[in-house]
């Protein structure tokens, strides 16, 4: 048994995907992904995946012309599995595998629909989140769901570390899916529940806001980090902010965006303080607030320019 498969990913997250369905037995016929970024021509984590497995790796320029569309009908796919591609599949590619197209997407469908899920669950102070495999329909994940499964986003989580995990999570349950969909056990179902979105991460959504509550510029924290970054500005340099907790230490009258440094980063939000303990100064590699901290020549009060 087994499906023919053609496999639909680019980043990291896809890999786990890829690798589970090479090692269940299931066929790849190809790989699409998406052309070699930069200058330097950077292939994808799933194309040196796909090279390594000597795999056929299809690089289209779009996936919306006859061209591409003559070159997927001889490959005759049982389905279409799509990790984290990065580009809508059109109605006639969709239509195209008898099994369908099926997508793992990195959240409990119907919340989070969208591409940010990761970020937007961290960002917005959620304990739990998980992965569901569905039926791909020309909505924005809104396709009948196969199966999910649940994990606890903690207290330390970035968007880093869920995203590893959402991806070994993923893997898992995609093989569940495709065996259970090959031997005719698995049907999808309406996804039942109230629909969120999870909308692209823009440059506004990066911008430290001090005069939020400290919990919710933490989570905003986490949620960048560490990339594109959460971003404050001080003394006229733009800093990421990696990794921060909401401190135990009293504001002691501090307006928000302003730094009372006490041997840490302690900088003032709308309740609170944000004790900063990994930073980006813009041009430099992370570094820990320590070291940040030793290379200001400015030892008192410094205000953060939002904006």
């Amino acid at each position: 048994m087994g499906l023919n498969i053609v496999f639909f990913g680019t980043p990291e997250f896809a890999v786990p995907s890829l690798e589970a369905i090479i090692k269940a037995g299931h066929s790849v016929r190809a790989v699409v992904t998406k052309h070699d970024a930069g200058r330097r021509a950077v292939p994808s984590p799933v194309k040196l995946l796909a090279e390594a497995a000597a795999l056929r790796v299809l690089q289209p320029h779009s996936i919306r012309t006859p061209e591409f569309m003559d070159v997927m009908r001889p490959l005759s796919p049982d389905a279409i599995v799509v990790v984290a591609y990065g580009k809508i599949l059109p109605s006639e590619l969709l239509s195209l595998p008898p099994r369908g197209c099926i997508n793992v997407h990195a959240s409990l469908l119907p919340r989070y629909r969208g591409a940010a899920p990761i970020q937007r669950a961290i960002i917005n102070g959620e304990t739990q989140t998980g992965v569901t495999t569905m039926l791909m329909d020309e909505g924005v994940d809104t396709g009948s769901a196969f199966l999910s499964a649940k994990t606890a986003i903690t207290g330390s989580d970035t968007a880093l570390s869920l995203t590893v995990r959402l991806a070994a999570l993923g893997a898992v349950t995609l093989i569940e899916t495709l065996n259970g969909i090959d031997r005719g056990t698995l049907k999808a179902t309406a996804q039942v529940g109230v629909a969120t979105y999870a909308p692209p991460i823009n440059k506004d959504d990066c911008l430290i806001q001090w005069t939020r509550p400290a919990v919710e510029i933490v989570n905003l924290i986490r949620g960048l980090s560490p990339f594109p970054g959460a971003y404050t500005v001080i003394g006229g340099r733009r800093v990421k902010i990696l990794r921060a907790v909401v401190s135990g230490v009293p504001p002691g009258g501090h307006a928000p965006g302003e730094i009372a440094r006490q041997g840490h980063l302690l900088i003032a939000a709308s309740d609170g303080l944000v004790s900063v303990e990994e930073l980006q100064p813009e041009g430099k590699k992370p570094m820990q607030c320590r070291d940040y901290l030793c290379g200001l020549a400015n030892k008192g009060k410094e205000t953060l320019h939002v904006g």
